[in-house]
């Protein structure tokens, strides 16, 4: 299906909502700040106090900052309905919206890291509040039991079903562990090519509904020879982390996009400059702690002012330095980007 049948065959709201979130070539260049617990962590650690003392006020006031300065560098950007609307309000002019419909984190106390969407909120009232788009975060490992994989897939299932319903595009970010292991260490690197991989090829099924799936790189990018800052014993070359980065795309049944999973800037770039080497069919990136996490301390301790002199400067050059890989990325209705769930499904 070329390009043109895939816009036609599309629904006219999921078309709308996606072409509100991309740049005027069909690439998403998207921030994101739907972070409410990160946030409230890296606050907190800045303050030298406990999470649960940092007050929802803080939170709002930053993602405001963040929204008025960085989004006209910006295709969209990622809030939560909880702390973001405000900020969505602030957005530069013509810069899409996708809203969060999870709640952030999960209950340690319960085996699986199973999602749970916000309670007072539906796919249809997130439009109503002014999305254009729908996204849902999963933490997702394929060595996860049946039962646990199972519940989760089916959770997938009815939130597509209910953003169908909606006319309104579905983002799915999956993030990627594995049962008993540390997500940052040596031997989740030896992992993690198989578990996006397997990830990505699960949740391009139809059934699912996806539109655009987010995902992280395919590789551990601390153990790649060469990337900045990376371990000296590190565990893929550049051509094996090539390699990954092409098996992982060649999954992908519906067009992707990359997040940043907290990586520096640096780190980031050295990744998006390894999916265009390996000829990846990203489709853009929602990149959120790699743009703006340095700017949590001077806020905390010099506040917003502060804050907006950094974003002008040191946060701008950062979004920019991502946004220069994206002449690599290719639109999200162009050929090879896999048949779109709401496209197959019609």
């Amino acid at each position: 299906m070329n390009s043109c049948e895939k816009m036609k065959n599309i629904s006219s709201g999921k078309r709308k909502g996606l072409e509100a979130v991309s740049d005027s070539r069909g690439v998403i260049a998207a921030l994101a700040i739907d972070q409410r617990t990160a946030l409230r962590s890296l606050m907190a650690k800045a303050k030298g106090v406990e999470p649960e003392s940092v007050p929802g006020e803080m939170l709002t006031e930053f993602k405001e900052a963040v929204s008025r300065i960085l989004t006209p560098h910006a295709s969209a950007i990622l809030l939560d309905p909880e702390y973001g609307l405000p900020a969505a309000r602030q957005r530069s002019k013509n810069v899409g919206l996708l809203l969060a419909y999870e709640q952030s984190g999960y209950d340690k106390a319960v085996p699986g890291r199973l999602p749970r969407l916000l309670e007072n909120w539906s796919a249809r009232r997130l439009a109503n509040a002014g999305a254009d788009c729908v996204k849902i975060l999963l933490y997702y490992s394929p060595s996860s039991g049946a039962a646990i994989n199972d519940l989760k897939q089916a959770w997938v299932e009815r939130i597509g079903a209910e953003c169908a319903a909606a006319d309104v595009p579905f983002f799915l970010e999956l993030v990627s562990y594995h049962e008993g292991m540390e997500d940052k260490n040596r031997e989740f690197a030896k992992v993690k090519p198989d578990v996006v991989t397997e990830s990505v090829e699960e949740f391009s099924k139809t059934q699912y509904g996806v539109d655009i799936l987010k995902v992280g790189v395919p590789v551990s990018m601390a153990y790649v020879e060469g990337a900045p800052g990376a371990e000296k014993n590190w565990e893929y070359s550049r051509e094996e982390a090539k390699r990954h980065f092409r098996r992982a795309s060649e999954a992908a049944r519906v067009p992707f996009i990359y997040l940043s999973e907290a990586v520096s800037n640096e780190l980031f770039d050295d990744a998006l400059q390894l999916a265009a080497e390996a000829g990846a069919n990203f489709s853009g990136v929602l990149c959120g702690r790699a743009t703006w996490k340095d700017g949590v301390p001077i806020y905390v301790k010099e506040r917003v002012a502060a804050l907006e002199s950094w974003l002008k400067g040191e946060g701008v050059k950062n979004i920019k330095r991502v946004n220069a890989r994206l002449s690599a990325a290719k639109p999200w209705f162009a050929p090879g980007q896999g048949e779109s769930a709401a496209t197959l499904a019609r």
